[in-house]
């Protein structure tokens, strides 16, 4: 039976699942995608809270050399810097940008927040959540519902498949939430970090580039 995500309060239905975490007096493992240190500095703060947080940087999408070793140095740092509540580890993954654009073939010219962005969001989920049933986490989940450019309720969707698809829970979420960005928003001048005005691949520099 097919689950309809459509019109459906993420950040309410991770408060359930928090609420019952605490009251077994659980930690989970979660294995957090992170798109960037601003976007993580919040989801960090909150999810450490109640799970032993594994920060996984995967984002074969980042166009430039420079700009991905810019902003894997961001994460590495706010991860030593931030007094986390529960240990916050760090795993690297490849640089596959050959992936990325095999990817987005025949999509070059849709607008950002379209269908290649949709694919780009199953590409990066799909290696965080087998990566997650590889290492054995509890749950995976992506720091990417915080943007308020990005399509929580696609994300949502992508993640539970592929969580129900490897067998690893999926945590559903909407980090913009309960001012969630503003938040990361704070902790990114707090601690300095370098905020990128694009996403990171070619295609929405370049129309960035046009909005100029």
């Amino acid at each position: 039976m097919a689950v309809s995500f459509e019109n459906r309060n993420f950040q309410k239905e991770l408060d359930s699942i928090l609420t019952k975490i605490k009251a077994a007096g659980e930690v989970p493992w979660l294995l957090l995608h992170s798109c960037c240190a601003p976007c993580s500095s919040y989801c960090i703060e909150y999810l450490s809270q109640y799970f032993k947080v594994t920060v996984f940087y995967y984002n074969p999408n980042i166009s430039e050399d420079s700009e991905y070793r810019k902003r894997v140095d961001e994460q590495k740092r706010f991860i030593s810097e931030f007094p986390a509540q529960n240990k916050v580890d760090f795993i690297e993954g490849d640089y596959e940008t050959e992936k990325f654009y095999a990817m987005a073939k025949g999509y070059e010219h849709c607008e950002e927040g379209g269908e290649r962005c949709f694919r780009c969001y199953e590409l990066r989920l799909e290696k965080t959540a087998q990566l997650a049933k590889d290492l054995g986490f509890d749950y995976f989940t992506t720091t990417l519902t915080i943007s308020p450019l990005k399509n929580s309720r696609k994300l949502n969707e992508i993640g539970y498949n592929l969580g129900q698809k490897v067998g690893v829970e999926y945590l559903l979420s909407d980090f913009k939430k309960r001012e969630g960005y503003k938040r990361s928003i704070e902790l990114s001048r707090e601690y300095d970090l370098y905020r990128q005005d694009f996403c990171g691949c070619i295609y929405s520099k370049v129309q960035r580039e046009k909005e100029l």
